[in-house]
């Protein structure tokens, strides 16, 4: 059974904040709910080099451990520049730049709406306390004409 939009959006922003600590490139994120019948969301992501995405699935595992949220499964062959990460609603796909031109999952999943990366990493507006007023007003110097 899937879980809610909500449910499933707040991993995908989990999962954006995990690779973009990390340096990602190309971070995006494609709503397939409607045309997938295994996940909701795609997150697709560059790693200059074996060790970065190497590095990239760390980060990702830790922050998704760290959410108490169950990975169905990753699945990377040594060397291979492509690294799927699934956690059922959310699968995240790890590429080298070669691979993921090869492959082109954006383009697979062209009719997919895009979720915009830049909304999802936005942090909420922090609510202000009022300044607290002086007891005296400032004062204010003329200017000279």
């Amino acid at each position: 059974m899937k879980s809610t939009r909500k449910a499933s959006l707040a991993l995908v922003k989990l999962c954006c904040r995990a690779l973009a600590e990390k340096k990602a490139g190309d971070l995006r994120v494609l709503d397939v709910g409607e045309k997938s019948t295994i996940t909701d969301f795609l997150v697709i992501a560059t790693g200059t080099s074996e060790p970065h995405l190497r590095a990239l699935r760390i980060e990702l595992e830790k922050a998704i451990d760290a959410a108490h949220t169950h990975l169905v499964g990753i699945e990377t062959a040594g060397e291979s520049g492509w690294t799927v990460v699934d956690a059922f609603d959310v699968m995240v796909h790890l590429f080298s730049e070669e691979k993921r031109q090869r492959f082109g999952l954006e383009k697979l999943w062209r009719d997919a709406p895009e979720v915009s990366v830049d909304k999802l990493l936005e942090e909420p507006a922090k609510k202000r306390k009022p300044a607290a007023r002086s007891a005296a007003p400032a004062k204010r110097r003329k200017a000279k004409a």
